[in-house]
């Protein structure tokens, strides 16, 4: 399995494109920039099969009903996010004059639980990181040492907690209970910035001192 970061939107939010040999593929947090996006994926020939939420903040959604209309496929979210896509108050667009008020179409499958998850040919583990935001969850594919865990955890960094539902305590909880559990070789996809991986953050991030 391949896998592709993009930038998109008005904060290049990284969007993250998985892809098989078959050329079926999954897209995780299209944040913007629907044309784009849509022209990656056809001039590579490829076919979504899912859009998948690390969490609903708006600089993650704004291009999710674009690409699912496009090629008709579902969205998953995290239950405890599940009305955010449509209130522009919880996803944040509202305070972001830069931008338009983002309003996104129900979800087509509520992540309720954790556990695996397979679409298509993809397996996957999706873990309950909460902390950035109520409902954030990480994807964990094993077998290709990758995490996709949106804005948790980053190179050098850690998810902000001063937006709604952000909790501080929580989010270090989350990062140290079920990121940091991973093999240390895991690459970790982060929703901005560089791609980095478990044992880089355990030995250098400054907000991970301790763990």
């Amino acid at each position: 399995m391949k896998w592709q970061q993009l930038p998109l939107g008005s904060i290049q939010t990284n969007c993250y494109i998985l892809e098989n040999p078959d050329r079926s593929c999954l897209v995780f947090d299209p944040g913007g920039d629907a044309k784009k996006l849509i022209n990656l994926l056809n001039t590579r020939g490829l076919k979504p099969a899912a859009i998948l939420l690390t969490h609903a903040h708006f600089d993650h959604i704004g291009a999710v009903d674009v690409v699912r209309e496009t090629y008709k496929i579902p969205v998953y979210v995290h239950k405890q996010e599940e009305k955010w896509l449509g209130d522009p108050a919880l996803n944040g667009s509202q305070f972001f004059p830069i931008i338009e008020p983002i309003k996104v179409n129900p979800a087509d499958h509520i992540i309720n639980d954790e556990g695996t998850l397979k679409i298509a040919d993809f397996i996957m583990s999706v873990y309950h990181t909460p902390g950035h935001s109520p409902g954030s969850v990480s994807y964990y594919f094993e077998k290709e040492g990758v995490v996709i865990s949106g804005d948790a955890l980053f190179q050098g960094s850690i998810g902000r907690t001063d937006l709604a539902g952000g909790n501080h305590s929580q989010l270090l909880k989350s990062i140290h209970d079920k990121l940091l559990t991973l093999p240390e070789d895991t690459y970790v996809l982060s929703g901005h910035g560089p791609v980095t991986t478990i044992t880089n953050e355990m030995d250098s991030n400054p907000f991970l001192n301790g763990f």
